[in-house]
């Protein structure tokens, strides 16, 4: 074997450690471009969940038709399919039920965080990455417990007059009587999961972040001192 010839085809320690550093930032940078179109998607569902008045509806023995949502409802009168619409999130006296209005509450608070961390993504433009993935992970994290609250306190309502008289006498808090839940109240509960999910991806990637500025640092005091 020539002397020297091993030598110069490996990788000295420096050069392996900038490739493994490059490495780890591009796969940090694409695993954040998901985190942040996952948001937005989860985004959206949290607004579909708040507008849309599907969270309970009628079945085939219920006394009248209609549907439920956070704070709109529509119910039959008996003599027509055609359905009676009230409520308003602007009008709270129009919601039927305390607990709605709690629910409405904390759905409305969940939709407000996760727009609000969507646009906290432009602080990655002035502030440092892993402080800002932080701040999305809290507010993350917040619009999960919202949620989670919302869909606890939601069946709280389910004894109010107005659903008794599309669902049935037997309807009780937490108990649907001749009813069934629509599709926008399991979708909020899918959303407490994707909530819960994006915050702590945002709190893995502020930490790893935070960790390659350290070692940034300390690489760049190692060669301060070598000079």
């Amino acid at each position: 074997m020539i002397p020297g010839v091993a030598t110069t085809c490996m990788l000295s320690a420096s050069e392996a450690a900038q490739i493994y550093q490059t490495n780890y930032v591009r796969n940090s940078r694409a695993i954040g471009v998901l985190w942040a179109i996952s948001t937005m998607i989860f985004a959206i569902v949290n607004v579909v969940c708040f507008i849309q008045p599907y969270w309970i509806g009628d079945g085939v023995d219920t006394p009248q038709t209609g549907y439920f949502g956070l704070f709109h409802y529509c119910i039959g009168n008996g003599i027509s399919r055609d359905l009676t619409c009230q409520g308003s999130f602007t009008e709270f006296n129009s919601i039927p039920s305390g607990a709605f209005k709690a629910a409405s509450f904390f759905i409305g608070m969940s939709m407000t965080l996760v727009v609000t961390c969507i646009g906290c993504f432009t602080l990655f433009f002035f502030c440092r990455t892993g402080t800002v993935y932080k701040i999305c992970g809290w507010m993350q994290l917040g619009a999960g417990t919202c949620l989670i609250l919302g869909c606890m306190i939601y069946p709280d309502g389910w004894d109010s007059d107005e659903v008794k008289r599309m669902c049935g006498e037997q309807t009780d808090k937490y108990t649907l009587g001749a009813c069934s839940v629509r599709w926008a109240y399991i979708l909020a509960i899918m959303g407490i999961m994707d909530a819960l999910i994006l915050s702590f991806l945002a709190f893995v990637l502020g930490n790893r972040q935070d960790s390659l500025m350290a070692d940034d640092l300390l690489g760049e005091k190692s060669g301060n001192k070598a000079i």
